[in-house]
């Protein structure tokens, strides 16, 4: 057997955003840089990002129907050796761009499939219109992910989504995106506490991308007249609409803005519970990143939640939409908090980008 070395990697989402995807892409690069080779990044160019070495943006143009993002042009920058392999992260220009590049050379192709394109047809069409877009979408995925000679997905539910809704005839394997838990553990958050003038228990929070379907405003109104504070990091499009709604809630509820990404451990650490409303996740990573810091939560019981967040060990579910399930399955994690925490801090070698990353080359070794 052969053993991959240099893989090019293509993605319509890189830094500076910062989200699920760019995280993954950007640790999986660092660690398979250090253990096996070079990971080339082809992305679409931001203005004001600097690219490091291995690093090949391509012209953009603003994305449309999401105006914060920056859309490739389906080019393949000159200079790009060809490797071993090709990744596309994302089934757009540039993704595309890469599966032209490694047929046009005979190179394998791995795909990731990081997001459920469908599901998010009624955030940017009314009914009827959102049901004619998301079948459009997943004929879409369907012809692109087809030609990808493997198909990794974060989860099993995100392959059962992609093989059964989606309908795509693919060999599709999981592998978790993995955390860097060398970062990500539990660490003392007095400074961030006093920084931000968190208050005392109980305290529950959220961080990530404020977008309409991360569906934040049911944890606004899952505390309202608990008494359990709330604080919201993170921001995006919505952040104007829950901030407004939290005006009207019975609840102390604070938004703390971008936070650095080194601060997000001590975040993690100053919460009794992380909240984790959005359905449309295909592993997560907010989630995880809290599991590792000892941090229960507390998630929907919807997409991939259901299997990272287990119910009386690293969290408890409640049923979507029933905002007071939502709250007893708040009441219950504060409660078992300590008890909690040792089980999630137990969990954390399973979550590592190591483990992930073994399990990559794995896959790419069959195809080279």
């Amino acid at each position: 057997m052969s053993h991959t070395e240099t893989v090019g990697a293509f993605t319509d989402l890189y830094l500076p955003t910062v989200n699920g995807v760019t995280s993954t892409v950007g640790l999986w690069r660092e660690h398979w840089s250090a253990r096996r080779g070079p990971m080339s990044v082809v992305y679409p160019r931001v203005e004001g990002y600097e690219p490091a070495e291995d690093e090949h943006p391509v012209r953009s143009v603003r994305a449309p129907f999401f105006p914060r993002y920056r859309l490739g042009l389906p080019l393949v920058p000159d200079g790009l050796a060809a490797p071993d392999l090709v990744h596309v992260h994302t089934p757009f220009t540039v993704g595309y761009a890469g599966l032209r590049f490694a047929r046009e050379r005979g190179l394998p192709v791995v795909a990731s499939y990081h997001t459920l394109l469908g599901e998010r047809a009624d955030r940017i069409a009314p009914r009827p219109f959102s049901d004619g877009l998301r079948s459009v979408c997943r004929g879409y995925e369907r012809a692109f992910f087809e030609r990808a000679d493997r198909v990794i997905v974060p989860t099993a539910f995100a392959r059962r989504h992609l093989l059964e809704t989606v309908g795509a005839d693919v060999d599709a394997r999981v592998v978790s995106n993995g955390i860097d838990t060398d970062l990500f553990r539990p660490v003392d958050p007095s400074r961030l506490r006093s920084r931000y003038d968190l208050p005392d228990s109980p305290l529950v929070g959220y961080t990530g991308r404020h977008g309409p379907e991360k569906n934040l405003g049911e944890a606004i109104d899952a505390v309202s007249g608990t008494g359990v504070s709330l604080a919201i990091a993170g921001d995006g499009p919505a952040r104007g609409e829950w901030e407004a709604r939290a005006r009207e809630a019975d609840a102390d509820v604070r938004f703390l803005g971008f936070l650095d990404r080194a601060e997000l451990p001590a975040f993690y650490s100053a919460l009794d519970a992380f909240v984790f409303p959005s359905p449309v996740e295909t592993q997560g990573l907010v989630a995880l990143e809290a599991t590792a810091c000892g941090t229960p939560v507390v998630a929907v019981d919807a997409g991939a939640l259901t299997e990272f967040v287990i119910g009386g060990e690293t969290g408890y579910r409640y049923r979507r939409g029933d905002v007071e399930d939502f709250r007893y399955a708040i009441r219950r994690a504060l409660a078992e908090r300590d008890r909690l925490s040792d089980l999630c801090v137990r969990r954390r070698s399973m979550l590592s980008v190591e483990h992930s990353v073994g399990q990559l080359a794995g896959i790419y070794d069959e195809l080279v």
